[in-house]
């Protein structure tokens, strides 16, 4: 005979505990435990299996999820003399009493969830194989060529057989050797690694959310953490280059991008800040290697002059490292770290690097973190290539650990700006350390061809800001390296990438000074239109703050039941409403051909200004100036105006390109750009569109919420595409008559909204 036992606690949106502080022990009332396993209920589509011989269940932290005390969902739970039953609104749970999940009798009849795939029955076991988990990331793209890294693509948290499943046991090995180990408080006021208590445990993670990617990802943030928003200078250009720059190199370099209008916001000091390359000791100061920690002097004499300078440019920056090779006793912070470590300096040659050890941490941050970040250092480039496994503790990932600690070091002893670091894929768990560096790709299309879908499949693993070597990083032997039209059309598609920056290796044959191109004006183009973008690009990177789903995502996140969706995998969403769709290919005497799979719906081609229907496959053409981008119908996109110079600014005047047609809305979120309490700190300001017969309704909404260096009064410009000229070429604007501009060539009507109070609604009518 089967018990019931009905469990009704209310579950709450999320949005009810978005801000509150993680806590990894869950809800007693979520737990049921049968004897050596142990069941948490998470969410109606979420379930946590743990097998723990010893019943040493894991109440911790881990690498990969963080926070298990969610609201209890509602389940009931059962049993009989051989079966426990836990059944939720969307799974139905099956445990044979007594058994190991993966053995005898086997895995089927021990342990298996069912549930509901678009009306079919769907039965997963421990162990099951699934060919159509839909991928999520790698740790770098190092020396790939082509799309040769696509094997080596993590499997995701969603799948198109309807469910997913995290390994986050003590055992399981990551693709990097190393394993998900615990986290736990520590007086560093950072959390440290600590072993699991139960190394031959079973922890699983169940996510049966059939074809809801977008709910499968929003939930994985639940427990996993959420992607936090990086600083609004984040979004801007970026210009690096791995070369030996002297500190007048880098000044020249500012003032060519001023003179030559390049609209910059960050600046990379690669790795010559510490060596230049030059085995010639009088250049390297006799200190050599990838690993280093002192300024080269020879090429930056005054280097708190040189970052005084790059701020009073109005730019960020941020040094690389490699932090392998640990302190040799040359580096000018030896012996302040050999003395705060009680080491005897006169002894001691090298203190190796060792992460994870608190004394080592203490005195590396007190020694090199805080004087480095005093003279000017706005963030770290983690360019960790050497080690994948710690030699000193087992299981730990080199990789995940330093981006961990550097992070929360910048967010526990910097408060006063968002924590932020430039890094490579540690595993599951990465996405809360924001920022990938996706490593050293040959220059080449073959390469640009498969960031695409690269950057957009890693929204999967909720991994949203990988940053890529725009223009490519390494001489290809078969293809040269300064081609302006392959640069141009990387830097195309760098518009429309989580982070828009320049790259390459070492080497003054290789260049990405754009301003020296033939082709300049139309690389410039690009940057333009990327700071264009930046209120529409901001306002979607909060959105996946709050959601999980990354602002390069997947066309299958919403066509799931779409087989283009899938197969054409070179284009996807760059936000909710613009589908991008690369070129990736040379052209033909200027042309380009493109193939698009366009969904349901309407498509506003920005490219030539016209209307493409949905539900279609097209070849298209494309020249040089053209990049193939697509409003959807309906939208509203806010830009910035063509005089905003960096993405701080916060203008009086703003843009507003409308798709008319069909109905819509936006909201424009912004914030105060790097502090943190973008939390509670941030103002929405809402845009709606609505026509009723020949009349169209465009309404601005009054601002809501507060932040910092807004501006209290703005003005617009509207302009409306898809439209016909207004009639008698007027429109009203809070009531009182205003001419419009119609262009013709564009079907574009224009309409410039005055400067009002920002408190205010505004309404704009047109009849058509």
């Amino acid at each position: 005979m089967r018990r019931i036992i009905n469990i009704a606690v209310a579950f709450v949106s999320v949005f009810s505990i978005s801000a509150t502080r993680h806590n990894p022990v869950a809800n007693p009332e979520a737990v049921v435990t049968e004897g050596t396993v142990r069941f948490t209920v998470l969410t109606p589509e979420m379930i946590r299996i743990e097998y723990s011989p010893s019943e040493k269940f894991e109440d911790r932290a881990t690498f990969t999820v963080v926070n298990r005390n969610l609201p209890v969902p509602h389940f009931t739970k059962s049993e009989d003399n051989d079966f426990l039953y836990i059944t939720t609104d969307k799974l139905k749970l099956r445990y044979r009493k007594g058994t190991n999940p993966y053995f005898e009798p086997n895995p089927p009849g021990n342990l298996n969830i069912t549930m509901d795939l678009n009306g079919t029955p769907v039965t997963w076991f421990p162990g099951q194989g699934d060919g159509r988990n839909l991928k999520g990331t790698c740790r770098t793209l190092d020396r790939c060529f082509g799309d040769g890294y696509r094997s080596q693509l993590e499997n995701g948290l969603i799948s198109r057989s309807g469910w997913a499943v995290i390994d986050d046991s003590p055992r399981c090995v990551r693709p990097d050797g190393s394993r998900s180990l615990a986290l736990v408080p520590d007086e560093t006021g950072v959390d440290w690694v600590a072993p699991r208590d139960d190394k031959a445990a079973l922890d699983l993670y169940f996510m049966g959310y059939g074809h809801d990617y977008k709910q499968a990802l929003k939930d994985y943030t639940l427990i996993a953490g959420k992607m936090p928003l990086p600083p609004d200078y984040a979004f801007g250009y970026w210009y690096s280059k791995y070369e030996n720059y002297s500190a007048d190199d880098y000044r020249n370099i500012i003032k060519n991008l001023k003179d030559n209008d390049i609209n910059t916001d960050v600046i990379i000091l690669d790795m010559d800040w510490h060596w230049n390359g030059d085995p010639n000791p009088k250049m390297s100061n006799g200190r050599g290697g990838w690993t280093g920690w002192s300024w080269n002097t020879n090429l930056i004499p005054d280097p708190t002059k040189l970052l005084k300078d790059i701020h009073g440019s109005g730019l960020h920056l941020a040094l690389n490292l490699h932090p392998a090779l640990g302190v040799d006793s040359s580096e000018d912070i030896f012996l302040g770290m050999a003395t705060d470590m009680g080491l005897n300096p006169d002894t001691t040659k090298v203190i190796p690097w060792k992460l994870e050890d608190t004394n080592f941490y203490k005195a590396f941050a007190n020694n090199f973190l805080r004087p480095f970040e005093k003279q000017g250092v706005d963030f770290w480039w983690l360019d960790w290539q050497q080690h994948l496994t710690s030699p000193y503790t087992d299981g730990l990932g080199e990789t995940f650990w330093c981006n961990h600690v550097f992070f929360n070091d910048m967010k526990k002893n910097r408060p006063d700006r968002r924590p932020m670091i430039f890094h490579r894929w540690g595993g599951l768990g990465s996405h809360r350390y924001q920022i990938g560096f996706s490593g050293d790709t040959f220059i080449n299309y073959a390469s640009l061809a498969f960031q695409p879908y690269f950057t957009a499949t890693a929204s999967n693993v909720c991994y949203g800001y990988w940053g890529h070597d725009i223009g490519g990083h390494m001489y290809d032997s078969s293809y040269p390296v300064n081609d302006p039209e392959l640069l141009l059309r990387w830097f195309q598609f760098g518009v429309f990438t989580p982070i828009f920056r320049s790259h390459a290796a070492i080497g003054t044959w290789i260049n990405r000074q754009i301003w020296t191109y033939d082709n300049f004006p139309q690389l410039n183009a690009t940057v333009k239109l990327r700071y264009a973008l930046f209120p529409y690009i901001y306002t979607m990177a909060r959105k996946s703050y709050d959601s999980g789903v990354g602002i390069c995502r997947p066309m299958y996140y919403d066509y799931p039941e779409q087989d283009e969706a899938y197969t054409f995998e070179s284009q996807y969403f760059f936000g909710d409403d613009i589908l991008v769709a690369p070129v990736v290919e040379p052209s033909s005497a200027g042309v380009s051909k493109k193939r698009i799979w366009f969904p349901e719906g309407n498509w506003w081609s920005v490219a030539d200004n016209r209307m493409i229907e949905g539900n279609s496959i097209q070849t298209l053409d494309f020249t040089l100036d053209q990049i193939p981008y697509f409003y959807r119908e309906g939208a509203i996109i806010v830009n910035n105006p063509a005089e905003v110079k960096s993405t701080t600014e916060r203008p009086e005047k703003m843009i507003v390109n409308i798709v008319a047609g069909k109905d819509g809305e936006t909201t424009l979120y912004e914030d105060s750009g790097d502090s943190n309490d973008y939390d509670s700190n941030f103002a929405n300001t809402r845009f709606f569109q609505k026509t009723v017969g020949s009349k169209a309704i465009y309404t601005i909404g009054a601002r809501e919420g507060t932040a910092d260096r807004l501006p209290s009064k703005r003005g617009y410009q509207l302009r409306i595409y898809n439209t016909a000229a207004p009639a008698g070429g007027k429109a009203k604007v809070d009531g009182k008559n205003v001419k419009t501009v119609y262009d013709s060539a564009a079907r574009c009507t224009i309409v410039d909204v005055p400067l009002a109070k920002c408190d205010k609604q505004r309404e704009i009518t047109i009849e058509y």
